[in-house]
């Protein structure tokens, strides 16, 4: 059977709003963006994001625990600091060491613990030595980052409303591309990936305005906003790509790939 070539997605409706910037580092997602369901980096992303890592700085942006980026990141061979728990942790990929985190506050983590431990739900919890997913793991409430996972949408938007009164903390949720279900990121507030993208900004001389941020969910929005150039996946809700300067393919169909091929290295 004869295969059609790839569509590109219309691009979004406010990318008059990008003024070309020059582009010095690559904030890339990884669920959704780097990897799909399969969890497998394919060979045109892979292909494409290490061309990139040859010419600036590139680095992934995950809402995962610190092994998980540190091993795409080893995979792909990037040696720029890696940034996971949503932008609370900053990892130096050479040490395999964190060298900045933003913990959430024993009080909120506590908080968020104990309701999760109520409701039965999964979770995945980062501290200064692993991570922990059953709470007889956790080993003290100096937590850095929470997830509820394997959630559905309503259960998702049942405890971001639960949480919303307090401000110490911030809460997104994102849906999980292995198995179609959410997961619901408790970080301190002012803790997301946009504030992440700029510590390590700051570590590698670089400024929010000239790096590319591609992502494709609600916890890439604040990164989509803040950097100089974003890029929403095929994948993504419609509130992901309508403020995306450029949307590309589904991360089924290497959507990252014509990222950089297409949106960023043009650019350089």
């Amino acid at each position: 059977m004869r295969k059609e070539p790839l569509q590109k997605e219309p691009m979004a409706t406010n990318s008059q709003n990008y003024h070309h910037t020059p582009i010095l580092a690559a904030a890339l997602d990884l669920d959704g963006t780097i990897i799909g369901p399969n969890e497998k980096i394919a060979p045109a992303v892979s292909e494409a994001i290490i061309h990139l890592s040859q010419k600036i700085s590139v680095f992934i942006a995950t809402g995962r625990e610190p092994a998980d980026a540190l091993n795409y990141s080893r995979e792909l061979g990037l040696t720029t600091p890696q940034l996971c728990d949503g932008g609370a942790n900053i990892l130096d990929p050479v040490r395999k060491m964190s060298v900045w985190n933003a913990p959430l506050g024993p009080a909120n983590a506590e908080l968020v613990i104990t309701k999760l431990r109520q409701m039965g739900t999964a979770f995945v919890a980062t501290h200064d030595n692993g991570t922990a997913s059953t709470f007889d793991e956790v080993p003290n409430w100096e937590l850095i980052r929470i997830s509820a996972l394997d959630i559905d949408e309503r259960t998702a938007d049942y405890l971001m409303a639960h949480f919303s009164s307090n401000k110490e903390m911030y809460v997104v949720k994102a849906v999980l591309p292995y198995n179609g279900l959410w997961a619901v990121d408790f970080t301190l507030a002012g803790v997301d990936k946009a504030a992440g993208i700029c510590r390590v900004g700051e570590i590698i001389g670089v400024n929010p305005s000239n790096i590319v941020a591609v992502g494709d969910s609600y916890n890439d929005l604040p990164m989509l906003e803040a950097c100089g150039l974003s890029v929403a996946m095929g994948n993504a809700p419609p509130e992901v790509k309508s403020i995306a300067d450029f949307v590309v393919p589904s991360v089924e169909n290497d959507g990252l790939a014509v990222a950089i091929n297409d949106h960023v290295l043009p650019k350089l």
